[in-house]
């Protein structure tokens, strides 16, 4: 039997997932990263050697709950966290921690790049504005304040590239992550020329970009000795994890979208053409689904949120859940039931690391706004809940303006797990949420790309009738719809009225 294998690099650890063919996880581990490292507000960065030893991690482990050997495994899709800078130079050795994802110190070379090459023309050549979340802003930091480590970077690669080159010893990506870079030109579905002679960068610092099932090198023999996997084995593009997470959950057609919940949160919808937003606040980017793409929203601080409630103020339940075993955030959705919807008029605001959609403002800070005396520890942890989910919303608002089809939303990530997280979307989004028999997400819908790139299936949209099925279907409640509505008209309009003082906070802060 065909065996094939998902590798996620995620930003708190790196997940591997072996499936059949008929979408069944037979083995599933995590190595763990250390956490990022922020050194001053909005900075984010992360050492690529730790992925690969996480990496290796997960593989032993998932080979061995599997009870398979890797000369089983028929081949292997990536997926990982978007938009990190992993410079290498010409001894193929890295130069510095990748700047990741959420990293937000690079306004400057935003505000720059959208006057050299012009707001209108980031549009056309890439699609997308320029924001401190893409990689090209981050290259340009590294230029301009260490100039001696760029002048020696050789190659930029994207994290799950710079995984894949530990695995095969190939310099490659797909258009899916390389769409998130603002160097490509996802309507062309390649390198944008005029961007890279526009920011006087080289195109020999970029590798080839193909379609997400395609093959891009094979298991190194030294990579089989330290994973146990075989050498030889296929090794095929992948996508950046939103992408490959659209795979997994079937949104290869008009009308599905997905709404995954991880440290950052994400609502996604396929498009057979290139979509495009004049104000810039969502994404276009190519889809993992060959001669497509996609549109999506972005919250940077979704699970964030209560990551950051567990760690700074949640030390009694973290105390609790060390000792019975039980996870923490349980314990939070079970104090947050006790509350009615609303949270008797207490709203928060996530942005912990900034924003993207719809604000597109680094400067963006968290909130929670409308506390009264009455209002309990319940009370603030519903209220986060409450505030991801309306921040997401804000992204299907996009799509309706588009006319972007969402006939149902699909719930993914970790906070897919949780069933007033998912009953709470499905009321705030006032669509039905769809669940599946597998939630795991990037990982596995990278192991259909790579399913699809060793003929195990005809095509992406193959992949997706043989190996998924829906598990649940929740419908929203009329009468609390009602009350989230109301509500999320005052969240929509709060960000907009205190921007001003939250980039005065945000000055003072530097």
């Amino acid at each position: 039997m065909a065996y094939l294998l998902g590798l996620d690099i995620g930003t708190t650890g790196t997940r591997a997932v072996i499936v059949r063919p008929d979408g069944s996880v037979v083995g599933a581990a995590t190595g763990d990263h250390q956490p990022m490292r922020m050194l001053k507000p909005g900075w984010a960065e992360q050492d690529p050697e730790d992925w690969w030893q996480a990496t290796i991690r997960a593989v032993r482990a998932a080979l061995e709950r599997a009870a398979l050997k890797g000369a089983e495994i028929s081949a292997i899709g990536l997926s990982g966290q978007m938009h990190g800078v992993v410079l290498l130079d010409n001894a193929r050795v890295v130069l510095r921690p990748a700047l990741i994802w959420c990293d937000q110190r690079s306004q400057a070379q935003c505000d720059w790049i959208t006057s050299r090459v012009g707001a209108e023309n980031l549009i056309r050549y890439a699609s997308n504005p320029a924001l401190t979340g893409f990689s090209a802003p981050k290259l340009l930091w590294v230029r301009d304040h260490e100039p001696k480590t760029f002048e020696r970077a050789a190659t930029f690669l994207l994290p799950k590239d710079y995984v894949r080159y530990r695995l095969t010893g190939e310099f490659a990506t797909d258009v899916s992550d390389a769409s998130g870079t603002l160097l490509f030109d996802p309507a062309k579905r390649d390198w944008s020329r005029e961007i890279f002679s526009a920011l006087g960068l080289d195109p020999k610092l970029v590798p080839r970009a193909v379609e997400s099932p395609e093959v891009t090198g094979v298991i190194a023999r030294e990579t089989a000795l330290v994973t146990g996997l075989a050498s030889r084995t296929p090794v095929v593009g992948g996508a950046g994890d939103q992408a490959a997470s659209a795979v997994g959950n079937g949104i290869v057609l008009p009308g599905l979208t997905s709404a995954t919940l991880g440290t950052s949160g994400v609502i996604f919808a396929y498009t057979d053409k290139p979509k495009l937003d004049p104000r810039g606040r969502i994404h276009t980017f190519c889809h993992a689904v060959p001669g497509k793409w996609h549109v999506m929203g972005v919250t940077q601080g979704a699970g964030l949120s209560l990551r950051w409630f567990r760690d700074q103020l949640a030390a009694t339940e973290a105390r609790y859940a060390e000792r019975t075993g039980e996870d923490a955030y349980d314990l939070f959705a079970r104090q947050a039931s006790t509350v009615p919807p609303g949270s008797d008029g207490l709203l928060w605001l996530p942005y912990l690391m900034g924003e993207r959609t719809p604000h597109l403002d680094p400067d963006a800070r968290g909130a929670w706004f409308g506390l009264t005396a009455a209002h309990t520890r319940a009370h603030l942890i519903r209220s986060i809940f409450e505030g991801v989910a309306f921040s997401l919303r804000d992204s299907l608002e996009i799509f309706k303006e588009l006319a972007i089809p969402v006939e149902e939303v699909r719930a993914s990530g970790g906070g897919s797990r949780s069933f007033l997280w998912r009953e709470i979307q499905a009321d705030v989004y006032a669509k039905p949420l769809v669940t599946l028999r597998t939630s795991e997400g990037s990982a596995f819908g990278a192991a259909l790309l790579a399913g699809v790139g060793a003929k195990v299936y005809s095509s992406v949209e193959e992949s997706a009738s043989q190996a998924i099925e829906v598990r649940e279907r929740m419908f929203p409640v009329p009468d609390r719809v009602a009350i989230y509505e109301r509500q999320y008209q005052v969240y929509r309009n709060f960000y907009p009225t205190v921007r001003e003082l939250s980039h005065q906070l945000a000055a003072l802060a530097r």
